[in-house]
């Protein structure tokens, strides 16, 4: 049995009943988009986020209700509609070594796709009167948005710096499991004092699993289907590198800047690069800061009752930062 799967035991239950209501937030009279969602659902993940809705929502009160599945769907319906959108702005054609939708579909159909889950989250938080989560997911959305233009806008110029990056995951990554955790607890009736304090524990963790991925992609040599490096060829500045950056001199910066604007095809111009934040400390800094993220979102789940949902989303939050993929 995997790490996630015992973690998954004590909302074993809830997610074997997650699925049929998920799948029925899917259907669709036309049959193209049943095809497609099909497909979805037959490659779906981790789930780590409903997992994490579930987890939150029973640390609070140990019996859930339906507002806490139509939170999960919430949150799994607008996740699945970005990455869809995600793989056309990064044209990217495998996800999770499937095909994407964007490479089976194209671009346009992919597009509607994602517009088409978004909207069916919508008019399930509607239909069940559910406002309070449809606020916090519709922040979300728009947070997720502004990280990703931010780092179109500042992966032109390659000038980020670790408080833009931090800005960047903070929206990008974090704030979607932050409401995943706020919609846990908002469904289990908690006051707004206590959804607060989730959702900072969902953007701490959320930031710590950015940084964690960011770790893998300079640790990796193509063993987890993402090629180590993989960042670097699209352009995009992470910790290991903006640290590394910082501690060099001017002319070695710009000359680092300079083969990453112009070789982040060549592979061994990658590598070179790779080899240069690791030689001046970036990794081991970028491992610092996911700790201290970790820990902080550990400090949050302190203040809670010691039951066995805050014990499986201790586990979650250790697993998050000691993934191999």
């Amino acid at each position: 049995m995997s790490d996630i799967d015992k973690i998954q035991n004590s909302i074993k239950e809830e997610m074997e009943r997650f699925e049929p209501f998920f799948r029925s937030s899917m259907q669709t009279k036309v049959p193209l988009l049943n095809i497609i969602m099909n497909y979805i659902l037959r490659r779906k993940g981790k789930q780590m986020r409903p997992m994490f809705v579930f987890l939150s929502a029973k640390m609070i009160k140990e019996s859930v209700g339906d507002s806490t599945y139509t939170a999960a769907s919430l949150i799994e319906l607008l996740h699945t509609a970005t990455l869809i959108h995600d793989d056309v702005v990064d044209e990217a054609y495998e996800r999770r070594s499937f095909f994407s939708i964007n490479a089976l579909w194209k671009s346009k159909i992919s597009v509607l796709v994602g517009d088409y889950l978004l909207s069916k989250g919508l008019l399930l938080a509607v239909e069940k009167n559910e406002y309070e989560l449809l606020k916090i997911v519709s922040v979300a959305v728009r947070e997720m948005s502004e990280g990703e233009l931010l780092q179109i806008q500042k992966s032109r110029k390659l000038n980020i710096n670790e408080e833009i990056y931090f800005e960047i995951i903070r929206k990008k990554t974090a704030a979607l499991i932050a409401a995943c955790a706020a919609c846990g607890a908002k469904s289990s009736d908690a006051d707004d004092e206590t959804v607060e304090k989730m959702r900072l524990f969902g953007e701490y963790v959320g930031i710590a699993f950015q940084i964690k991925d960011d770790l893998l992609d300079y640790q990796n040599n193509g063993m987890i289907g993402k090629p180590s490096g993989n960042d670097l060829k699209e352009k995009k500045l992470t910790l290991p590198i903006i640290y590394a950056l910082e501690k060099t001199s001017i002319v070695e910066r710009k000359r680092i800047i300079s083969e990453i604007k112009r070789n982040h095809k060549n592979k061994q111009k990658v590598q070179e690069i790779i080899n240069f934040a690791i030689k001046n400390g970036g990794l081991e800094y970028t491992q610092q800061k996911m700790n201290e993220y970790r820990d902080k979102a550990l400090i949050i789940l302190n203040d809670f009752p010691e039951n066995q949902s805050r014990k499986s989303l201790i586990d979650l939050v250790n697993y998050v930062v000691s993934r191999k993929k």
